[in-house]
Formats: structure tokens, C-alpha cells, sequence
């Protein structure tokens, strides 16, 4: 894995800067630096590119500007951070606070721990008395395993608190924390003035409000709802040309019916960097389905950015309620091809896998709820097949941003990637999974 891109947010912390910016580039010589200014009221931007212009010109460092912002709202900070940091190209994010150092060979370390395992993240166990306080914000984590959480919390709004909601929502959706050896960390020592200083109204907060947050007190990896680390930024000393960090889909849903050419668009969706789902197994699909009957919500979803394939088409007024700010993908296909895909896939002489049906309760009962029968009968299966596609459409009908129809015949970049508001891969053919026949 590769990309490293440390993220510090400031809002008049420039005399922090100062003491920890030059050091932590000189120790980490392969990695990008991005600082947010987030409206400070200092002499922040005049340091940087007076001090640091040849780096900024190098593009070791980039700076960005958030000017709109009357205080400083820390969850929300560190996640512009982050998303620019990805913008950046950032493979590994690594918040880093204006206050710390990190020592020589940091990003040594973060590039080897991530090496041979992706499902890892690295954190900052603070030892009382022997590292600074400043230090248990240090969290380095995939590109990926951020977006899948949806960031930072925004709903705490000063310091303290995030840093170990984050943590735990990590934990909560399958990654293993690994800790920071100490020689990496280090920073500046400073006291609580500072803080309140930007959080002027938390000098009256309740005392349970710097408890610290607990395992118990996290029931759901995700939140945000896709609203994270939004607003408007300029990169570097132009302050001409906007750039908007818009709402994210919270999960990507492929809600055609199978055999609509959901393996195609669960690779599309992989080309595109997204961590999809698709039928790996009777077992997953199971989990799936129980999760979300039972629980209400789907861990093994939660591991995922985007899924595809039954059960999820059964799934997805629960989905939409569990997962708001989702975008759905109903995929279709030509009603006579689709009928022969599907015989074909419930045909012992064209399908392997059809003999162990009857011995995976799942895949039949799958299968009877979508169709009323476990064995193909042409017209209830047509039947089933139009009443699902008019279902979807009369769900949606007063939320057209949240539903792409996108039929095989026509399946392409351009929608796709228009839909879900990203760039179109570049020298990349939409894939056509299965030779276009039974995909």
C-alpha cells in the first residue's frame, strides 16, 4: 500500500506549527502533508508559504483553506482533512494534530503495519503521567476503512470525544487496533487554556460530558449518514477557484433482481474503489438477511461500501431506512433474455452450483421468497420480476437523486459514475461480466 498523507487541521495554532512542522517533515521525507486552515484568525497562511513555499511548490505540502467557519468544530475539521487528504491521492490517512511530533521513521512504520493487512488501523494509547495529552488523537486508517464509518462523528462538538468514538466504530466494523509505539509520539506540552480558548462554551459543560466514551456506548459503526467533512475549500494561495466537498452516499445498493447484470456492476463498483458485496456465498447472504430481520442493521454490511446481488433487492426499503443518504441501483434487462439467464440458472445442466441448493436451506428459501417457488416457472417468475422493477420506481418516485434505473443494453461509465458524482476511470471498459449472458 502506498500514499501516505498526514492531515492536521489549525485554527490558531500556527505557534504549533512552528514547532512540529519542519521536524515531522524531515522526518517522514516520502509522505504528503496536508493542513487545513480552518478560518484562523493567525498569521498561519503567511508561515506556511513563506516559510515553506519550495515544499508547498513540490507538493510535499499542500494547504487548504476553509473560510467560512465561525468556530472550530473539530469532528467536522478532521473529516475535510481527511477527505482532502484522499484528494490528495492519500492511501493511508493519518490525522496528526498541530501540537505532535512523530518522530524519524514514522512513516516507516504506518506503510509496514499496513503492508500484509488492510484491516487494521493504528492508534495512540495515551499513558498518563509519561506521553503528552496531546498525543491520543494519533490515528492512522485506510482511505477506505474511512469512508465505510463515514468519518469522525460530527455530532460531539469539541474535543475529546471523537478521537475514541472513531476508535471504537473501527473496532465495531471488523478492524483490529494496533497500537503506536511511543517513540512515535511525541508533541508539544501545553494545558487545557488553549482549548477552551475555541470551545468557550464547554467551560459550562455538564461533567459527564468529558466521561470518557465507552464500548457499551457504540451500537453502530457508521454514522453521518454521508454528511461528513462537507463545505467549500481553495487549495494552496488560490482563492479563486472553489472546491466543494459534497454529501457521500452512505452505501451503494444494487436492488435489480439477479441476473440483471449485477456482476458487472459489482465490478464496476470495485473499479471505482468501493469495497462491494456480492453473493459470495449462501452463508454471507444468510448473515445478511438475519442481520437485518433481526437487528434491524447488518454488520457484515457494515464491513462493505456497496452491495449487489439477492438478498439485497428483498432488502431495500430496510436498507434505505437503516442506511439514509444511500444511493440505489436498479439494473434491468430485456424481460426475454432475462427469463432464459434465469432458466439457465436454475437448469442442473447449465449451472454446477444447482445441485447444492437443496442442500443449503438458504438459497431455496432465498429463492421462495422472491419468487413464491423454489423451481423456474416462466410466468410467475416474469410476474415477480415487473412487480419488483414498478415497486422500486413507486418507492423512489419523489426521490430521483437517490435511484438510478440503468438498463444492461445501455450500461455504462457515464451514468454510473455521473450518479454516484465521481470521475470516469481513465483506459477502463465498463466491465460485461459473464460474456454478457448470464450476468
Amino acid at each position: 500500500m502506498s500514499s501516505v498523507v498526514f492531515c492536521t487541521t489549525c485554527k490558531n495554532r500556527a505557534q504549533h506549527l512552528r514547532q512540529t512542522l519542519p521536524q515531522n517533515l524531515a522526518d517522514n521525507p516520502r509522505s504528503k502533508f496536508v493542513v487545513l486552515n480552518y478560518n484562523t484568525e493567525d498569521d498561519l497562511l503567511e508561515y506556511l508559504f513563506s516559510e515553506h513555499g519550495d515544499v508547498i511548490k513540490a507538493g510535499r505540502l499542500v494547504v487548504y483553506s476553509n473560510l467560512i467557519q465561525p468556530r472550530f468544530r473539530m469532528a467536522h475539521a478532521k473529516n475535510m482533512a481527511h477527505r482532502l487528504g484522499i484528494l490528495e491521492g492519500g492511501e493511508i490517512l493519518v490525522n496528526l494534530d498541530a501540537d505532535n511530533l512523530t518522530g524519524p521513521g514514522f512513516e516507516d512504520f504506518i506503510t509496514e503495519s499496513f503492508a500484509d493487512n488492510q484491516a487494521v488501523f493504528l492508534w495512540a494509547n495515551m499513558i498518563k503521567g509519561i506521553l503528552p495529552r496531546g498525543i491520543s488523537g494519533r490515528i492512522a486508517v485506510t482511505r477506505k476503512a474511512f469512508l465505510k464509518v463515514g468519518g469522525y462523528d460530527e455530532k460531539f462538538d469539541g474535543w475529546g470525544h471523537d478521537d475514541k468514538d472513531f476508535n471504537l466504530r473501527l473496532r465495531a466494523a471488523g478492524y483490529e487496533g494496533l497500537e503506536i509505539p511511543p517513540m512515535f509520539l511525541s508533541g508539544v506540552r501545553h494545558n487545557d487554556k488553549i482549548r477552551f480558548k475555541e470551545y468557550p462554551h464547554l467551560r459550562q459543560a455538564p461533567d459527564d460530558y468529558f466521561a470518557p466514551v465507552s464500548k457499551g456506548s457504540v451500537k453502530r459503526a457508521i454514522v453521518n449518514n454521508g454528511d461528513f467533512g462537507c463545505g467549500v475549500v481553495y487549495r494552496n494561495a488560490g482563492f479563486t477557484d472553489p472546491i466543494y466537498l459534497n454529501k457521500l452516499p452512505t452505501k451503494i445498493f444494487g436492488i435489480g433482481m439477479h441476473k440483471t447484470a449485477t456482476t458487472s456492476l459489482h465490478h464496476a463498483l470495485e473499479i471505482l474503489g468501493y469495497d462491494s458485496w456480492h453473493w459470495t456465498s449462501a452463508h454471507a447472504a444468510k448473515a445478511i438477511w438475519q442481520e437485518m430481520n433481526t437487528n434491524g442493521y447488518s454488520p457484515t454490511l457494515d464491513w462493505c461500501q456497496a452491495a449487489c446481488d439477492l438478498p439485497i433487492p428483498r432488502l431495500y426499503q430496510q436498507l434505505d431506512a437503516t442506511y439514509p443518504g444511500s444511493k440505489f441501483i436498479l439494473t434491468l434487462r430485456d424481460e426475454q433474455n432475462w427469463l432464459d439467464a434465469v432458466r439457465r440458472h436454475f437448469d442442473p445442466a447449465h449451472n454446477q452450483l444447482r445441485a447444492g441448493w437443496d442442500s443449503d436451506p438458504f438459497t431455496n428459501r432465498i429463492h421462495h421468497l422472491t419468487y413464491g417457488r423454489e423451481d423456474f416457472d416462466a410466468p410467475t417468475f416474469l410476474a415477480r420480476y415487473r412487480r419488483h422493477n414498478e415497486n422500486v420506481r413507486d418507492y423512489f418516485r419523489h426521490r430521483p437523486e437517490d435511484l438510478l434505473v440503468m438498463h444492461m443494453k445501455n450500461a455504462g461509465w457515464s451514468r454510473l459514475c455521473e450518479f454516484l458524482d465521481v470521475p470516469i476511470p481513465e483506459g477502463v471498459d465498463y466491465p460485461r461480466a459473464n460474456g454478457g449472458k448470464t450476468a
